[in-house]
């Protein structure tokens, strides 16, 4: 026996399952008029639209941060276009992403999906949001920053898509906050030359030594006499020490040096010893790095699907 499909049952569906209001009424319509069954046959289609849209690039979104005094979670949540990422559904999931890890500290993203939230996992509240909104989301990143003794600050940059986690050995709460919007505005990959992999200075080794090796050809061909192969060698070290000033925190010059009485080229490891502090770690995230977007022709786009004159 069919139940009648009433503007009030659809409402019913529609609060239950977020979906959109035709999507209610044919749902019903479908399972004569039973709301759970229309609710399960909803779900359904929601995790396969979900999975067909997986494919696509997300690399707009934002990073979501939660904290409680003892540690921080970052969570970066990715969607198609900014215009989602603005949106307050979007935002609230990203939101219960980080409050979630900040609970749970998931060792992987993807155990970050299967927390449950309001008795769903995060996963399907990804997976129902992707149904309703029609653009592909991801939980891309999840780490977890812990107290270490001294200060744990943030800073997110307007917008929310770049922030950043400090946490001090020791120090001032002032300097670390100054630190972070150092770390944001710079984007330091390591902290020390100790932090910095082998394979990355091997590898940044190896394209020094081929641009110092171009350069003694493009003088050999000038007529100039060739540099000794210890004068050679230092060219190389010293630019690979010039790379690790650049890619590490305390290799940096401090945006901030002057404030904190030290001359405006003096790297931050001279300030930390200098302020009697020490950063134990940091994180940076920021929206959509490392993923490769798509580029299109809009005018082509177009053109195409008019097809031709």
């Amino acid at each position: 026996m069919s139940t009648p499909i009433t503007a009030a049952l659809i409402k019913e569906l529609r609060e239950r399952t977020g979906a959109g209001l035709s999507d209610c009424k044919k749902a019903l319509e479908a399972t004569a008029g039973d709301l759970a069954a229309a609710a399960e046959k909803l779900r359904m289609e929601g995790a396969a639209k979900a999975d067909k849209k997986a494919s696509r690039t997300a690399a707009e979104g934002m990073i979501a941060v939660a904290g409680d005094g003892r540690a921080v979670a970052l969570v970066e949540v990715n969607c198609e276009t900014d215009f989602v990422a603005k949106g307050e559904e979007f935002r609230a999931l990203a939101r219960a992403a980080a409050e979630a890890a900040l609970a749970h500290r998931p060792a992987t993203v993807e155990a970050l999906g299967a927390l449950r939230v309001d008795g769903q996992t995060l996963d399907e509240k990804r997976r129902a949001l992707v149904a309703k909104i029609g653009e592909n989301l991801a939980f891309r990143r999840c780490e977890i920053v812990e107290s270490a003794g001294g200060p744990l600050v943030t800073y997110v940059h307007p917008g929310d898509r770049i922030a950043v986690a400090v946490a001090m050995q020791r120090g001032e709460e002032t300097l670390a906050r100054d630190l972070a919007m150092h770390i944001a505005a710079m984007s330091p990959r390591y902290l020390d030359a100790a932090s910095v992999p082998g394979e990355v200075l091997e590898a940044e080794r190896k394209i020094i030594a081929a641009q110092v090796a171009q350069q003694q050809e493009e003088e050999a061909a000038a007529g100039k006499k060739p540099k000794p192969a210890e004068i050679v060698a230092r060219m190389v070290d010293g630019k690979l020490r010039k790379f690790i000033e650049e890619i590490t925190l305390h290799g940096q010059a401090f945006v901030k040096n002057e404030a904190h009485g030290m001359k405006a080229d003096e790297p931050i490891e001279k300030l930390l010893k200098a302020k009697n502090a020490a950063v134990a770690r940091f994180v940076r995230m920021a929206v959509g790095e490392g993923i490769e977007k798509k580029q299109s022709d809009f005018a082509a786009e177009v053109m195409a699907q008019v097809g031709p004159r």
